[in-house]
């Protein structure tokens, strides 16, 4: 499949179950990328009115997988086997970005980073948190990705 071809595919492929319930939408895919945007509602939120960090880590873990995914065959499936994250500060803006890029391609052991950004309200972004995702290449046994 070629690059274009597939990186259409894999935009509709992750917005799916709990990525799709939460809002997150697909804005840009590359080799080794990908990057994706959520408007922040109530649904959202945690006690304090912040972000809820379950929400960011999604958007991580699951950014971070389909990073790898526009490196592997078609045919391959990948699954996280370890993930840190750091919170650095609370969500404050009305959109989270996450952008996650592949820093390491074994061929089984793949480490990914992810960037997540609070936009203001005049549209400068912060960095407000960021994890490393360990994912492993296995053969896909029920679909085509």
């Amino acid at each position: 499949m070629e690059d274009d071809k597939r990186y259409e595919y894999l935009k509709h492929d992750y917005m799916q179950g709990f990525p799709a319930y939460c809002g997150i939408r697909v804005c840009r895919v590359d080799a080794g990328f990908f990057e994706v945007e959520l408007d922040v509602g109530p649904e959202h939120a945690q006690r304090e009115g912040f972000v809820h960090a379950g929400v960011l880590a999604t958007m991580a873990d699951h950014t971070a997988g389909y990073s790898a995914y526009t490196l592997v065959a078609e045919n391959i499936s990948v699954l996280t086997i370890e993930f840190k994250i750091n919170y650095f500060k609370p969500v404050t803006g009305s959109k989270v970005v996450c952008r996650s890029k592949v820093t390491h391609q074994g061929r089984k052991i793949i480490v990914a980073e992810s960037e997540l950004f609070s936009f203001q309200s005049d549209n400068t972004e912060k960095l407000v948190s960021k994890a490393v995702v360990t994912l492993m290449a296995v053969p896909s046994e029920n679909k085509q990705l």
